[in-house]
């Protein structure tokens, strides 16, 4: 595992708040992607994907799961029928590492938790992991997917 310990800029975001079954996720992805095309801010270097997970969705019961579905933006978010909302990622210190393939099961979270952290010498904030998901879409081939994973640290 490469890993890099960046500076990771406040970042005002946009969000679906999943809470319930992965199962049922792609529902709240929808919303966030109907937002989008409606707020014309389709993925780009500006506006970003983002996805904070709160909880491993398999070390927890379905009901409990919660993940907050981000998108960049510039500007303030107003009241819509998607339920998006404006949150902030706060300027953070993290471990960030680039995972490219698919995002089903994929296990660069679990393995900065359980095999780099222990090694680190560095301590998690309270602050979730999170992911970047560089590359979004339907024309996204699994093979081409990257998203980068941040680990908050202090």
């Amino acid at each position: 595992m490469d890993v890099e310990i960046i500076n990771f800029p406040k970042t005002k975001v946009a969000v679906v708040e999943h809470h319930g079954s992965p199962t049922l996720e792609n529902e709240s992805i929808k919303k966030l992607v109907d937002w989008r095309k409606e707020s014309k801010l389709p993925p780009s270097d500006i506006n970003r994907s983002y996805g904070i997970h709160y909880n491993d969705p398999n070390t927890v019961l379905p009901s409990d799961y919660r993940v907050d579905l981000c998108v960049s933006i510039a500007h303030d978010v107003a009241e819509n029928i998607y339920g998006v909302v404006a949150k902030t990622i706060p300027a953070l210190r993290c471990a960030k590492v680039r995972h490219v393939g698919s995002r089903e099961n994929m296990t660069t979270a679990r393995d900065l938790y359980k095999e780099w952290l222990p090694k680190s010498g560095e301590t998690l904030t309270n602050f979730p992991i999170f992911f970047h998901y560089v590359n979004v879409g339907p024309q996204i081939k699994e093979s081409d997917m990257i998203t980068d994973v941040y680990l908050p640290i202090l």
